[in-house]
């Protein structure tokens, strides 16, 4: 698992995990290198986006092609770029599928992008393709990628109806928040938010990660348990939840 992240602009998080800051939203997609299965969290905003990714993947893994993708969360930002990985095969939170899958979704989806400054006929495009998880995680969700594994786990709601956390043990564990943590901005609640289960989604991604694990949030640099805890505390006190 020798990787010359940094050669490709990624930040190595741990042996045989990193992850890279896009461009635009500063959000993050994490990838974790397994003898037998490359897995991807989250696959950024655009097919173009996507693509871009698939090709460093290769370079830095010595061509391999990405072989599981597992999804923080129904947000453009995080799934548009999935298309762009054919044959890998996508995990969501439960729900994620039916949402993603509806054309009423996919279009406000859509909008949202626009709005938000990707190229009209970009974000069409990442629409009218955009994959629904095959695989649903209502709980947890471990996978073998061959001598490691990983650990998919439905944490959520909070951030959406739909946040899924990745799990990565090791000599320093490393936990994929998705936008349940933000380090960039304050966390955003937007109309599909749950504000009121928010904190006790991160009290199980502590429970998840415990006090020395590197946490990976959606938008941001990695942070440690006291940020989570931290911000748990001001959600908390923000949407008036204990």
């Amino acid at each position: 698992m020798d990787v010359d992240w940094e050669a490709y602009g990624w930040e190595r998080l741990a042996d045989g995990v990193g992850r890279r800051r896009l461009p635009g939203w500063d959000a993050t997609v994490g990838l974790v290198v397994g003898a037998k299965a490359l897995l991807l969290y989250d696959t950024g905003s655009t097919l173009a986006e996507g693509a871009e990714l698939r090709g460093q993947i290769s370079a830095l893994t010595d061509g391999r092609r990405v072989t599981h993708i597992a999804l923080s969360h129904p947000h453009f930002d995080h799934v548009f770029g999935t298309a762009a990985f054919a044959g890998a095969e996508v995990f969501g939170a439960v729900g994620v599928d039916e949402l993603l899958g509806r054309e009423r979704d996919r279009e406000e989806l859509r909008k949202d992008a626009v709005a938000q400054g990707v190229d009209e006929q970009a974000a069409t495009e990442a629409a009218d393709v955009l994959v629904s998880p095959r695989h649903v995680v209502s709980g947890e969700w471990t996978l073998d990628l061959g001598g490691r594994q990983v650990l998919l786990a439905n944490v959520g709601p909070g951030h959406t109806g739909h946040d899924l956390a990745l799990f990565v043990p090791g000599e320093r564990e490393v936990v994929f928040c998705g936008d349940l943590v933000e380090e960039s901005g304050e966390p955003q609640a937007g109309p599909d938010a749950i504000p009121s289960r928010w904190p006790d989604a991160l009290d199980r991604l502590l429970s998840l990660g415990g006090e020395d694990a590197v946490y990976v949030p959606g938008h941001g640099a990695a942070v440690d348990a006291t940020y989570v805890r931290t911000q748990r505390e001001e959600l908390a006190r923000r949407f008036a939840v204990s």
